[in-house]
């Protein structure tokens, strides 16, 4: 195992991981890798800093580290670690969040040195796509048995419930993990561990397309 993903281990910080083993051996040379950040407010918060300071690491070791904020996610809700539906903001509310969020992320990574960060937003993806396009060729992949076995979910159907809004936000990240495999070459998301679920949402839908 690498010094860095060994290190990480010994702090407590892998919860969960499809294969370390393998991980291990294709950080024998840089990979890329991201982590998303929702516009829920007008700034990050304090669960953000575990996940930025991942990124850091690993853009510090040699990894490209992408940055994604979430301006299509942000207008959704995720429904991971909640037990009542969010408020849903304003387009304009969300793009004013997404522009503060990603002025903060620049305290945080490198965006200019000689590996520099990349910086995305999930709505230039996500926005030019019909409802129907997005049905058809993601939604078709995923099997509504097993999001209604993730964690996330049937936590809210033993509660109040879930409105389709939020229960279909683990396919716009998923679609994300997709996108910036296709287009930037991405092996590897990070997040807390409540996103878990839609994270290997996101691999198994790249298996399938």
């Amino acid at each position: 195992m690498t010094d860095l993903l060994s290190d990480l281990e010994a702090r407590g910080l892998i919860a969960s991981s499809t294969d370390l083993g393998a991980l291990s051996e294709a950080m024998a040379e840089p990979i890329t890798l991201y982590c998303g950040f929702d516009p829920t407010a007008s700034s990050l918060h304090v669960g953000n800093l575990v996940p930025l300071l991942l990124l850091r690491r690993f853009q510090m070791a040699g990894h490209k580290v992408i940055a994604l904020v979430g301006g299509a996610t942000g207008l959704i809700g995720d429904p991971s670690g909640r037990s009542t539906e969010r408020v849903l903001n304003t387009d304009d509310t969300v793009a004013d969040w997404v522009e503060r969020v990603k002025g903060q992320l620049q305290h945080f990574l490198d965006f200019e040195g000689d590996n520099p960060a990349t910086l995305v937003s999930n709505l230039d993806w996500t926005e030019p796509m019909s409802a129907i396009e997005f049905l058809r060729d993601v939604g078709k992949h995923f099997s509504v048995n097993a999001m209604l076995a993730k964690e996330s979910i049937s936590a809210r159907l033993n509660g109040d419930g879930i409105s389709y809004t939020e229960f279909s936000y683990m396919l716009l990240q998923a679609f994300d993990f997709y996108v910036l495999a296709r287009d930037h070459g991405c092996e590897l998301q990070i997040g807390g561990s409540d996103q878990w679920g839609n994270i290997t949402a996101g691999i198994d839908l790249m298996r399938k397309k």
